[in-house]
């Protein structure tokens, strides 16, 4: 019977947990032995009580957990000393950043730990329910709309009133992936007006099924990449789309900015001068930071004020909604870890395409080539 310890978040304000009462129950009927952090769940608001009723332990010795576990589920990458008491040849499953953490990587493939990173899952239709980006993505979108009205010094929606007229707000996203496509859903029904900018034609009838107008760039051809993600654009585009956005950002109330390409840095859409150009009052919510961000100005976890537009750069939105985001996190990584499992044991078939695009280490190697490149740049 292979043991599966879940861990109490070690980052700061992550308030996520990677196991829920729902997937505890789950693993426990499919002979697993699960033991949890006692405190794990409170920053979910999920009591100790109520893994112990799923079937789970709860265990204090933090390091003893690591060292017997054969499965460590986790929201974030561990630090470097929780790496060293895990158990060699241990399945790691969680959201792990590879890029940002070149060290941990190196060394998970040290230690021959079998490291599935959450964010590398295949984008196909057999892995949509493991999909942790996209479901983390789809809070953060929403949060972010609450975020720009909260601090927004006027209403979101059109109000007729005895003293006159107020207009909706303006609402520009930057980006129709997940997070862009739940921010126009959200910022419509609170009663703005909405458009959105992205280089792939295919999201403008998305877009526009949730109320939005696609703002129109000039044609390249699809700009759409691999997994259905933006592909990187050349320096002249990048030039030319600004033109074109410049002009809606310069009336917008709230500029939303979700633009990705994954390994590179966020492309910088919002530039220092295009926020000199937007109206005193505005508000930016950058969800690009931790990747390089794209506004010029955002800084992670920091509120920045620039000519009277404040920029906003939260790092992690998805643990300012706890509950929902780690039940949606647990049941992705319980549809990951669920297919791997084969009498209360664990068995990686290397030949699933799932489980190979998902594997970051295994066996003593670093086997996602995007990790394994940028390991070789950076001399190690």
């Amino acid at each position: 019977m292979a043991k599966v310890f879940v861990p109490k978040e070690s980052h700061v304000n992550e308030t996520r947990v990677a196991a829920t009462p729902e997937s505890t129950k789950k693993m426990v009927a499919a002979g697993l032995d699960v033991a949890v952090e006692t405190g794990a769940g409170a920053g979910a608001f999920i009591a100790d009580e109520r893994y112990t009723s799923a079937g789970a332990k709860i265990v204090d010795d933090r390091r003893a957990a690591f060292g017997e576990a054969d499965i460590v589920l986790t929201v974030g990458p561990l630090n470097l000393d929780e790496l060293e008491g895990v158990n060699a040849e241990c399945l790691l499953i969680g959201l792990l950043a590879p890029l940002q953490n070149l060290e941990l990587v190196q060394q998970l493939a040290n230690q021959k730990v079998s490291a599935v990173a959450m964010e590398l899952v295949p984008r196909i239709s057999r892995a949509q329910s493991m999909d942790a980006l996209s479901s983390q993505a789809s809070i953060a979108g929403y949060k972010a709309v609450l975020l720009a009205a909260a601090r927004l010094g006027k209403y979101f929606p059109l109000l007729m009133t005895a003293a006159g007229t107020i207009p909706p707000a303006k609402v520009v996203v930057m980006g129709a992936g997940v997070a862009g496509l739940q921010a126009v859903a959200t910022a419509k029904r609170l009663g703005a007006v909405v458009e959105v900018s992205d280089i792939r034609d295919v999201v403008k009838e998305q877009v526009e099924s949730l109320g939005g107008k696609f703002i129109e760039l000039p044609d390249l051809g699809g700009g759409e990449g691999e997994g259905g993600y933006a592909r990187e654009m050349t320096p002249e585009f990048l030039a030319e789309q600004r033109k074109i956005v410049t002009r809606h950002i310069q009336v917008a109330d709230v500029v939303i900015c979700t633009a990705l390409v994954p390994g590179k840095k966020a492309p910088t859409l919002v530039t220092e001068e295009m926020v000199a150009g937007m109206k005193p009052g505005s508000v930016i919510v950058d969800l690009a930071v931790g990747q390089g961000g794209n506004c010029a100005l955002s800084k992670p976890g920091e509120d920045v004020m620039a000519g009277g537009v404040l920029i906003l750069g939260p790092s992690n939105l998805p643990a300012e909604t706890p509950i929902d985001a780690s039940q949606l996190y647990a049941r992705n990584v319980w549809a990951l870890l669920a297919p791997m499992l084969n009498e209360g044991q664990v068995t990686l078939d290397l030949e699933d395409e799932v489980v190979d695009g998902a594997l970051l280490t295994h066996a003593g190697e670093v086997r996602n080539a995007m990790t394994r490149k940028a390991l070789e740049g950076d001399g190690a």
